[in-house]
Protein backbone atom coordinates (compact mmCIF):
# COMPACT_ATOMS: atom_id res chain seq x y z
CA UNK A 1 0.00 0.00 0.00
CA UNK A 2 1.28 3.57 -0.59
CA UNK A 3 -0.31 6.68 0.45
CA UNK A 4 -1.36 9.34 -1.53
CA UNK A 5 1.79 12.04 -2.34
CA UNK A 6 0.96 15.76 -3.69
CA UNK A 7 4.97 16.80 -3.30
CA UNK A 8 6.34 15.51 -6.67
CA UNK A 9 3.68 17.75 -8.41
CA UNK A 10 4.21 20.83 -6.72
CA UNK A 11 7.21 22.14 -8.94
CA UNK A 12 4.81 22.10 -11.57
CA UNK A 13 2.19 23.65 -10.10
CA UNK A 14 4.43 26.30 -9.38
CA UNK A 15 4.60 27.78 -12.71
CA UNK A 16 0.99 26.65 -13.53
CA UNK A 17 -0.50 30.92 -13.30
CA UNK A 18 -3.25 31.51 -11.26
CA UNK A 19 -5.26 28.84 -9.56
CA UNK A 20 -8.68 27.81 -9.63
CA UNK A 21 -11.17 28.55 -6.45
CA UNK A 22 -11.84 25.14 -4.79
CA UNK A 23 -15.76 26.16 -4.86
CA UNK A 24 -18.46 25.35 -2.27
CA UNK A 25 -17.77 22.34 -0.54
CA UNK A 26 -20.03 18.87 -1.67
CA UNK A 27 -22.29 17.24 0.40
CA UNK A 28 -23.20 13.45 0.67
CA UNK A 29 -26.56 12.07 0.69
CA UNK A 30 -28.68 9.32 -0.29
CA UNK A 31 -31.54 10.90 -3.27
CA UNK A 32 -34.25 8.58 -3.93
CA UNK A 33 -34.19 7.84 -7.89
CA UNK A 34 -37.38 9.44 -8.57
CA UNK A 35 -36.27 12.85 -7.62
CA UNK A 36 -32.81 12.63 -9.87
CA UNK A 37 -33.38 14.23 -13.65
CA UNK A 38 -31.34 14.12 -16.92
CA UNK A 39 -30.76 17.43 -18.69
CA UNK A 40 -30.24 17.19 -21.91
CA UNK A 41 -28.94 19.96 -22.98
CA UNK A 42 -25.35 18.53 -21.89
CA UNK A 43 -26.02 14.91 -21.26
CA UNK A 44 -25.90 12.59 -23.70
CA UNK A 45 -28.14 10.09 -24.96
CA UNK A 46 -28.17 6.40 -23.33
CA UNK A 47 -27.35 4.66 -26.91
CA UNK A 48 -27.50 1.06 -28.08
CA UNK A 49 -23.69 0.90 -26.49
CA UNK A 50 -25.14 3.07 -23.69
CA UNK A 51 -28.00 0.33 -23.30
CA UNK A 52 -25.91 -2.66 -23.24
CA UNK A 53 -23.44 -1.06 -20.66
CA UNK A 54 -26.71 -0.57 -18.62
CA UNK A 55 -27.97 -3.82 -18.73
CA UNK A 56 -24.36 -5.13 -17.87
CA UNK A 57 -23.94 -2.99 -15.05
CA UNK A 58 -27.84 -4.15 -13.96
CA UNK A 59 -26.78 -8.18 -14.11
CA UNK A 60 -23.95 -7.49 -11.93
CA UNK A 61 -25.60 -4.92 -9.73
CA UNK A 62 -22.66 -4.47 -6.76
CA UNK A 63 -22.98 -1.68 -4.19
CA UNK A 64 -18.88 -2.18 -4.43
CA UNK A 65 -18.91 -1.27 -7.93
CA UNK A 66 -21.21 1.72 -7.43
CA UNK A 67 -19.31 5.18 -7.46
CA UNK A 68 -21.43 8.16 -5.77
CA UNK A 69 -23.93 10.08 -8.65
CA UNK A 70 -22.43 13.85 -9.32
CA UNK A 71 -25.95 15.87 -8.91
CA UNK A 72 -26.80 19.19 -8.42
CA UNK A 73 -29.97 20.54 -6.99
CA UNK A 74 -32.16 22.17 -9.41
CA UNK A 75 -35.92 23.54 -9.36
CA UNK A 76 -38.83 21.86 -7.84
CA UNK A 77 -36.89 19.65 -5.33
CA UNK A 78 -35.36 17.42 -8.17
CA UNK A 79 -31.62 16.95 -8.88
CA UNK A 80 -29.62 17.00 -11.98
CA UNK A 81 -27.33 13.99 -13.10
CA UNK A 82 -23.99 15.64 -13.81
CA UNK A 83 -22.22 12.06 -13.99
CA UNK A 84 -23.83 8.94 -13.62
CA UNK A 85 -27.46 8.25 -15.50
CA UNK A 86 -26.37 5.15 -16.73
CA UNK A 87 -25.68 3.32 -13.11
CA UNK A 88 -28.15 5.26 -11.81
CA UNK A 89 -30.29 3.79 -14.56
CA UNK A 90 -28.87 0.16 -13.72
CA UNK A 91 -30.15 0.68 -9.99
CA UNK A 92 -33.75 1.93 -11.41
CA UNK A 93 -33.54 -1.72 -13.47
CA UNK A 94 -32.75 -3.26 -9.87
CA UNK A 95 -35.89 -2.00 -8.23
CA UNK A 96 -33.09 0.22 -5.94
CA UNK A 97 -34.99 3.37 -4.79
CA UNK A 98 -32.51 5.66 -3.49
CA UNK A 99 -28.42 5.99 -4.79
CA UNK A 100 -25.60 7.68 -2.96
CA UNK A 101 -25.15 11.20 -4.39
CA UNK A 102 -22.34 13.57 -4.50
CA UNK A 103 -24.53 17.17 -4.24
CA UNK A 104 -22.41 20.23 -5.74
CA UNK A 105 -24.01 23.41 -6.22
CA UNK A 106 -24.06 24.57 -9.41
CA UNK A 107 -25.88 26.28 -12.32
CA UNK A 108 -27.03 24.76 -15.36
CA UNK A 109 -23.74 26.49 -17.11
CA UNK A 110 -21.69 25.20 -14.26
CA UNK A 111 -23.38 21.94 -14.17
CA UNK A 112 -22.51 21.39 -18.33
CA UNK A 113 -19.12 22.56 -17.54
CA UNK A 114 -18.50 19.65 -14.55
CA UNK A 115 -19.88 16.91 -16.93
CA UNK A 116 -16.98 17.96 -19.44
CA UNK A 117 -14.48 18.74 -16.96
CA UNK A 118 -15.22 14.49 -15.40
CA UNK A 119 -15.74 13.16 -18.34
CA UNK A 120 -13.44 14.30 -20.66
CA UNK A 121 -9.94 14.33 -17.44
CA UNK A 122 -10.56 10.27 -16.74
CA UNK A 123 -7.69 8.63 -16.95
CA UNK A 124 -8.64 5.79 -19.32
CA UNK A 125 -7.87 2.40 -17.91
CA UNK A 126 -6.26 0.09 -20.59
CA UNK A 127 -6.59 -2.92 -20.81
CA UNK A 128 -3.54 -4.59 -19.12
CA UNK A 129 -4.50 -2.46 -15.33
CA UNK A 130 -7.95 -4.02 -15.83
CA UNK A 131 -6.05 -7.67 -16.27
CA UNK A 132 -4.11 -7.25 -12.81
CA UNK A 133 -7.39 -6.05 -11.21
CA UNK A 134 -8.83 -9.52 -12.24
CA UNK A 135 -5.92 -11.03 -11.25
CA UNK A 136 -6.04 -9.52 -8.13
CA UNK A 137 -9.95 -9.77 -7.88
CA UNK A 138 -9.51 -13.61 -8.37
CA UNK A 139 -11.63 -13.78 -11.23
CA UNK A 140 -10.87 -17.21 -12.70
CA UNK A 141 -10.36 -16.44 -16.70
CA UNK A 142 -7.56 -14.05 -15.33
CA UNK A 143 -5.84 -16.50 -12.91
CA UNK A 144 -5.66 -19.34 -15.85
CA UNK A 145 -3.89 -17.11 -18.25
CA UNK A 146 -1.62 -15.93 -15.66
CA UNK A 147 -0.75 -19.65 -14.97
CA UNK A 148 -0.33 -20.18 -18.82
CA UNK A 149 1.81 -16.99 -18.77
CA UNK A 150 4.01 -18.64 -15.87
CA UNK A 151 4.37 -21.86 -17.61
CA UNK A 152 5.09 -19.93 -21.01
CA UNK A 153 7.50 -16.97 -19.66
CA UNK A 154 5.63 -14.50 -20.45
CA UNK A 155 4.95 -11.25 -18.07
CA UNK A 156 1.78 -9.06 -19.07
CA UNK A 157 3.00 -5.52 -18.47
CA UNK A 158 1.50 -3.07 -15.96
CA UNK A 159 0.75 -0.35 -18.29
CA UNK A 160 1.81 0.45 -22.57
CA UNK A 161 5.03 0.24 -23.77
CA UNK A 162 6.41 0.73 -26.96
CA UNK A 163 6.43 -2.30 -29.03
CA UNK A 164 9.95 -1.15 -29.79
CA UNK A 165 10.89 -1.27 -26.28
CA UNK A 166 9.33 -4.48 -25.08
CA UNK A 167 11.46 -7.51 -23.70
CA UNK A 168 11.67 -10.96 -24.16
CA UNK A 169 8.18 -12.71 -23.06
CA UNK A 170 6.42 -8.74 -22.78
CA UNK A 171 3.04 -8.41 -24.10
CA UNK A 172 0.48 -5.73 -23.61
CA UNK A 173 -2.13 -7.61 -25.53
CA UNK A 174 -3.88 -9.64 -22.07
CA UNK A 175 -7.43 -9.37 -23.81
CA UNK A 176 -6.43 -11.35 -26.91
CA UNK A 177 -4.92 -13.79 -24.77
CA UNK A 178 -7.85 -14.42 -22.88
CA UNK A 179 -9.86 -14.75 -25.88
CA UNK A 180 -7.33 -17.14 -27.57
CA UNK A 181 -7.33 -19.39 -24.09
CA UNK A 182 -11.61 -19.27 -24.23
CA UNK A 183 -10.91 -20.52 -28.13
CA UNK A 184 -8.08 -22.48 -27.97
CA UNK A 185 -7.85 -24.09 -24.52
CA UNK A 186 -4.87 -23.60 -22.62
CA UNK A 187 -2.61 -26.14 -23.93
CA UNK A 188 -2.33 -24.43 -27.04
CA UNK A 189 -2.00 -21.62 -26.03
CA UNK A 190 0.77 -22.37 -23.60
CA UNK A 191 2.84 -23.75 -26.83
CA UNK A 192 1.68 -21.14 -29.26
CA UNK A 193 3.65 -18.71 -26.28
CA UNK A 194 6.60 -20.93 -26.34
CA UNK A 195 6.81 -20.87 -29.97
CA UNK A 196 7.51 -17.69 -29.50
CA UNK A 197 9.58 -16.94 -25.93
CA UNK A 198 11.52 -20.56 -26.25
CA UNK A 199 13.20 -19.80 -29.91
CA UNK A 200 15.30 -18.08 -31.37
CA UNK A 201 16.37 -14.68 -29.09
CA UNK A 202 12.93 -14.76 -27.34
CA UNK A 203 11.66 -13.11 -29.92
CA UNK A 204 11.13 -9.40 -28.31
CA UNK A 205 8.06 -7.50 -28.91
CA UNK A 206 6.34 -10.42 -31.21
CA UNK A 207 3.74 -11.45 -28.77
CA UNK A 208 1.34 -9.46 -30.65
CA UNK A 209 -2.26 -10.04 -31.77
CA UNK A 210 -1.58 -11.12 -35.67
CA UNK A 211 0.86 -13.75 -33.79
CA UNK A 212 -0.82 -14.81 -31.06
CA UNK A 213 -4.06 -15.79 -33.21
CA UNK A 214 -2.29 -17.19 -36.07
CA UNK A 215 0.01 -19.55 -33.84
CA UNK A 216 -3.23 -20.50 -31.98
CA UNK A 217 -5.16 -21.15 -35.21
CA UNK A 218 -2.35 -23.43 -36.79
CA UNK A 219 -1.38 -25.34 -33.51
CA UNK A 220 -5.18 -25.31 -32.08
CA UNK A 221 -6.28 -27.31 -35.76
CA UNK A 222 -3.08 -29.70 -35.74
CA UNK A 223 -2.49 -31.77 -32.50
CA UNK A 224 0.42 -33.31 -33.79
CA UNK A 225 2.04 -30.19 -34.41
CA UNK A 226 1.26 -28.80 -31.25
CA UNK A 227 2.02 -31.88 -29.30
CA UNK A 228 5.57 -32.17 -31.30
CA UNK A 229 7.45 -31.37 -28.04
CA UNK A 230 10.93 -30.17 -28.63
CA UNK A 231 10.57 -31.00 -32.31
CA UNK A 232 8.30 -27.88 -32.42
CA UNK A 233 10.63 -25.75 -30.85
CA UNK A 234 13.25 -26.73 -32.96
CA UNK A 235 11.48 -25.95 -36.40
CA UNK A 236 10.56 -22.60 -35.09
CA UNK A 237 13.67 -21.82 -33.99
CA UNK A 238 13.93 -21.20 -37.68
CA UNK A 239 10.57 -19.12 -37.72
CA UNK A 240 11.58 -15.46 -38.55
CA UNK A 241 8.57 -13.99 -36.35
CA UNK A 242 9.60 -10.49 -37.59
CA UNK A 243 10.03 -11.31 -40.97
CA UNK A 244 7.12 -13.28 -41.51
CA UNK A 245 5.07 -10.51 -40.08
CA UNK A 246 6.53 -7.88 -42.15
CA UNK A 247 5.36 -9.96 -45.17
CA UNK A 248 2.15 -10.85 -44.29
CA UNK A 249 1.00 -7.12 -43.54
CA UNK A 250 2.69 -6.24 -46.85
CA UNK A 251 -0.14 -9.26 -48.43
CA UNK A 252 -2.88 -7.64 -46.62
CA UNK A 253 -2.12 -4.05 -47.97
CA UNK A 254 -1.60 -4.85 -51.13
CA UNK A 255 -5.05 -6.62 -51.20
CA UNK A 256 -4.69 -10.12 -50.21
CA UNK A 257 -8.37 -10.39 -48.94
CA UNK A 258 -7.08 -11.87 -45.76
CA UNK A 259 -6.70 -10.40 -42.14
CA UNK A 260 -2.67 -10.56 -41.03
CA UNK A 261 -3.08 -13.44 -38.65
CA UNK A 262 -5.28 -15.34 -41.54
CA UNK A 263 -2.02 -14.85 -43.76
CA UNK A 264 0.70 -15.12 -41.57
CA UNK A 265 -0.47 -18.63 -40.12
CA UNK A 266 -0.50 -19.84 -44.29
CA UNK A 267 2.99 -18.96 -43.72
CA UNK A 268 3.20 -20.88 -40.43
CA UNK A 269 1.22 -23.87 -42.06
CA UNK A 270 3.88 -23.91 -45.14
CA UNK A 271 6.57 -23.47 -42.66
CA UNK A 272 5.59 -26.40 -40.59
CA UNK A 273 5.04 -28.36 -43.31
CA UNK A 274 7.96 -28.09 -44.74
CA UNK A 275 10.25 -28.65 -41.01
CA UNK A 276 7.69 -31.38 -39.45
CA UNK A 277 5.81 -33.25 -42.35
CA UNK A 278 1.88 -32.90 -43.48
CA UNK A 279 0.01 -34.01 -40.61
CA UNK A 280 -0.96 -38.03 -40.07
CA UNK A 281 0.74 -38.93 -43.50
CA UNK A 282 3.25 -41.36 -41.01
CA UNK A 283 0.43 -43.13 -39.29
CA UNK A 284 -1.51 -43.05 -42.59
CA UNK A 285 1.39 -44.79 -44.52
Amino acid sequence: MRPIEAAPYLKAMEGAGELAALGPAPMLQWVPIAQLRVDPRYQREITAEGRRTVLAIARKFDWRKFAPVVVAPVEGGFFAIIDGQHRTTAAAIRAVEQVPCLVVIADSAAQADAFAAINGQVTRLHSMAIYHARVAAGDPDALALQKVCAVAEVTVTKYPIQATKLARGETIAPNVLLAALARYGADTLTTALQCVTQTSDGNPAMLCKPVIEALCLVLGTTAEWRDAGGALLDAMDDFDFKHELTEARVACARGGGQTVAGTLSARLTSFLTKKLGVPGRDAAE
